[in-house]
């Protein structure tokens, strides 16, 4: 789950931030049980989670990860995308990713109501051990990797998966600033076209 990215892409606004961080653990028309803001939300993380899986950038990226985790790739391909993106100057200008990581716990804290037991049971994990400001450093992304691997089916070790991608970085820090520009662009539009011009509706 690449959460710093969908924080990130989550234009401030505390709803949308809940809907996008939450949206891996919302089943189908399950995302309909929540209020209106929150749908958005979720409709956006899906919105980005298709544009992502289909780019030809992360389609080739992937493979990198693909001997180590099979059909698991696109997710540890994710997974280093937020050590880029933590990384990224342009995202984050220095000592401005902590304030950020913060602001999203509290935010998301406010909603915890509204939390599936699921990532509720995740929640203070993520906020305690700071894992969105941890994924900019390799260790980070190590315990994420691994992390991962708990919550995988037929996966054991990390390992592997962490090797490949210290293995690939400078190819994998290429694909992140071949990719993220383009999805930054359809972020916006997005928002722009579903988003503003249908207040009070979920797209």
């Amino acid at each position: 789950m690449n959460l710093l990215a969908h924080a990130y892409l989550s234009f401030r606004q505390p709803e949308l931030l809940v809907g996008n961080m939450i949206s891996d653990f919302v089943k189908g028309r399950k995302r309909f049980d929540f209020p209106h803001g929150i749908q958005k939300g979720i409709a956006l993380h899906r919105a980005i989670d298709t544009f992502t899986d289909e780019h030809p950038v992360n389609i080739e990226a992937k493979k990198i990860f693909k001997p180590a985790v099979g059909l698991y790739g696109a997710a540890f391909l994710d997974v280093a995308y937020d050590h880029f993106l933590a990384a990224d100057n342009l995202a984050f200008p220095t000592g401005s990713l902590p304030d950020f990581t913060q602001w999203v716990y509290n935010t998301i804290g406010d909603y915890e109501h509204h939390f599936p037991a699921s990532f509720a049971g995740m929640y203070p994990y993520m906020k305690e051990q700071d894992w969105l400001c941890n994924y900019q450093f390799r260790w980070g992304i190590e315990k994420s990797m691994q992390g991962l691997v708990r919550r995988a089916r037929y996966l054991e070790n990390a390992k592997p998966a962490f090797d490949a991608f210290e293995s690939n970085i400078d190819q994998l820090q290429n694909a992140y600033h071949r990719f993220f520009p383009e999805l930054l662009l359809f972020v916006t539009n997005y928002y722009r076209n579903h988003l503003i011009s249908s207040p009070g509706t979920a797209s």
